[in-house]
């Protein structure tokens, strides 16, 4: 029995059907980064690549908690719990709020995002700036000084097409306890869009991440779009043990990232295996539908600088939201003509872009050491090298965080 015509792709109106089809047709051969794909208008976002970074740290009081204990097996178990509290934000907020994930805008060379969180963590700022355009590469530091935590890292994207678009995340993040002279690595998890065919496309995370720690411990995170134990979206299983010892598990974290997890003691799961029931202790748990976020502040439009986010995507945004294809496309070309030139006048006088806040560095540094218990290896080349927050580029910029934005 055939479906009609008017069942296919649900989550699409009858006017974009036609060019939802063609996309679809479209990605079926693409292979690529990101920005170059080309969407439907109608699925086009508001907001730049160079804001998601912000993601990070929307609970900071969750980012913050390691710093204040004392114990390094539990202090590896908040970092790892902070973690996954990020993925909600990161990979589902925006298709819950647009009924859809949208394709974000593609940010220039240069592009900044610059903001800061007030709330009973103390100030947590952030600085968020494209380092490479070809190819496109998001470097990020956001730190909190009152209790001495910091996360810096970078990433870019490469999408293919098997059945549904897939994205390997190329890049990493690096979390800095001051306090504890520690440093923990955190590899980016893969993941691909379901819910193409029917035109309401949403994030689900696949395979495993990583949290490697200089003060001993390892957390992994086993992601499953069905879930093998829950039959759900969104489930994960995550573990920490001491390095080399991945079957000695001192703690099991499981359940949904878009809903709620569990923390118990030991290895196992709280489900049940061929009529046996292998949970530990719980001894924490976490709702991610309702633990409240904290808005993030920016200056004033008129106080932010050219580059920023906010400031240069204003007109283009605005044309989206009001659905006027025809502006939308000519203030981004204005956009794209005026970096091509820059680009141009740089090769000509034999000098690249100068980064505001980061550094191209040629080796991985702390990370070389941390990616060895969990067989990570870094790929500066498709990230246009590794890159790391400049403290003195960051001192030299200061007047470009303008009022509500200082370091």
């Amino acid at each position: 029995m055939s479906s009609s015509s008017k069942d296919d792709c649900p989550g699409v109106a009858p006017q974009n059907k036609g060019s939802w089809t063609a996309f679809l047709k479209s990605i079926a051969s693409f292979n690529g980064d990101l920005s170059s794909m080309t969407a439907p208008p109608f699925i086009l976002g508001t907001i730049s690549l160079t804001e998601f970074s912000a993601y990070w740290t929307e609970h900071p009081s969750i980012f913050v908690a390691p710093a204040s204990e004392q114990d390094p097996a539990k202090r590896a178990l908040l970092v790892l719990k902070w973690f996954l509290s990020t993925l909600k934000q990161s990979y589902s907020s925006r298709s819950e709020k647009l009924g859809s994930e949208k394709k974000p805008l593609n940010p220039f060379l240069g592009e900044m995002f610059l903001g800061r969180w007030e709330d009973e963590a103390g100030t947590t700022q952030l600085v968020s700036e494209q380092v490479s355009h070809h190819p496109p590469v998001t470097a990020y530091c956001i730190w909190n000084d009152k209790h001495g935590v910091k996360l810096e890292g970078y990433n870019a994207q490469k999408a293919s097409f098997s059945r549904t678009i897939h994205v390997k995340q190329i890049g990493h993040a690096l979390l800095t306890l001051s306090h504890f002279n520690e440093t923990y690595l955190i590899t980016l998890p893969a993941l691909h869009i379901e819910g193409l065919i029917y035109g309401s496309p949403f994030v689900e995370l696949n395979k495993c991440t990583y949290i490697s720690s200089s003060s001993g411990f390892v957390g992994k995170i086993d992601y499953s779009g069905k879930g093998w134990l829950s039959g759900k979206k969104n489930s994960f299983i995550a573990t920490l043990y001491p390095a080399g010892k991945e079957k000695d598990v001192l703690y099991t974290i499981e359940g949904q990232w878009t809903e709620s997890f569990t923390i118990r003691e030991g290895g196992g799961s709280s489900k049940k295996h061929f009529g046996n029931s292998s949970g530990g202790e719980v001894i924490d748990t976490y709702n991610a539908r309702t633990s409240k976020t904290t808005p993030l502040t920016l200056a004033p439009l008129d106080q932010q600088d050219d580059y920023e986010s906010h400031k240069a995507w204003k007109r283009v945004a605005e044309a989206i939201i009001r659905g006027d294809l025809d502006t939308t496309s000519v203030e981004k070309s204005k956009i794209e003509n005026a970096q091509r030139e820059l680009r141009r006048k740089e090769q000509s006088e034999g000098r690249e872009w100068e980064r505001r806040f980061f550094t191209r560095m040629q080796s991985g540094g702390v990370f070389d050491t941390l990616a060895k218990p969990i067989g990570e290896r870094i790929e500066s080349d498709k990230t246009g090298g590794v890159w790391r927050f400049d403290g003195e580029k960051a001192a030299a910029a200061k007047p470009l965080l303008q009022q509500g934005n200082e370091l």
